[in-house]
């Protein structure tokens, strides 16, 4: 069952070891099939130097596994529900990479300082509220997800492909796992580079609106003229 999908998202797993956005086994990548019906996840505590694709799993849109021998990751319940509410997404990342987590720890949203951050999302990356003590008893991993949501309420996620959970770590996405993957290494890179730049000056200008629109239109907006065609 979705044999090329548990490739990709094996492949996809592996990439975040490759990219050094991981440590131990904090990270899992995601994808959900065309029929938006069967999710494919990381299972949960496997080690990457062990990981294949027969070991990933297959869950429904309720988090219930289909086909897998091992547990699921623990944070399926965050992954199927953004699926659920971000249509346009194809793949999910959670990482607890050094620079973006720092940021989810700080409670503070990523500031677009300049060009670099623009190319890859379209303003400031967001911080949720966190969790409350009911909520994170209750249904930890599921209300994860619905505290991004809420804070995706007036944004559009395809736009601002990434978010910090506050207290916890980043979550990003795109249309399948590897861009998704793509996502959390450009997150990782500006979260860096802003790091340098408020050691630099603390108080720092956020890049102009006019030219943070340019640069992240260029590159994904209706007209693109970045790269190649096809």
């Amino acid at each position: 069952m979705l044999e090329q999908l548990k490739a990709e998202v094996c492949e996809a797993n592996l990439e975040l070891v490759r990219r050094g956005l991981v440590t131990l086994t904090w990270g899992n990548v995601s994808a959900i099939n065309q029929d938006r019906d069967l999710v494919v996840i990381k299972p949960s505590g496997v080690s990457y130097e062990e990981m294949r694709p027969e070991h990933m799993v297959v869950v429904d849109p309720a988090g219930k596994v289909v086909e897998g021998d091992l547990r699921p990751s623990s944070d399926t319940a965050s992954h199927v529900l953004l699926y659920k509410h971000f249509g346009g997404i194809g793949g999910v990342t959670h990482t607890h990479s050094c620079r973006a987590t720092a940021f989810a720890q700080a409670r503070v949203e990523l500031p677009c300082f300049g060009t670099t951050h623009a190319d890859h999302f379209c303003g400031p990356v967001p911080v949720t509220r966190p969790l409350t003590p009911e909520e994170v008893e209750s249904a930890y991993e599921a209300n994860t997800g619905r505290v991004i949501v809420e804070r995706f309420a007036q944004l559009e996620p395809l736009d601002m492909p990434a978010v910090l959970v506050a207290g916890h770590a980043p979550f990003t996405w795109g249309r399948n796992a590897a861009e998704a993957v793509k996502n959390a290494v450009a997150l990782e890179a500006v979260a860096e580079i802003a790091i340098a730049t408020m050691a630099i000056r603390a108080d720092a200008p956020n890049l102009e609106n006019y030219v943070l629109e340019k640069h992240y239109r260029r590159k994904h907006g209706e007209n693109a003229y970045y790269g190649q065609k096809g």
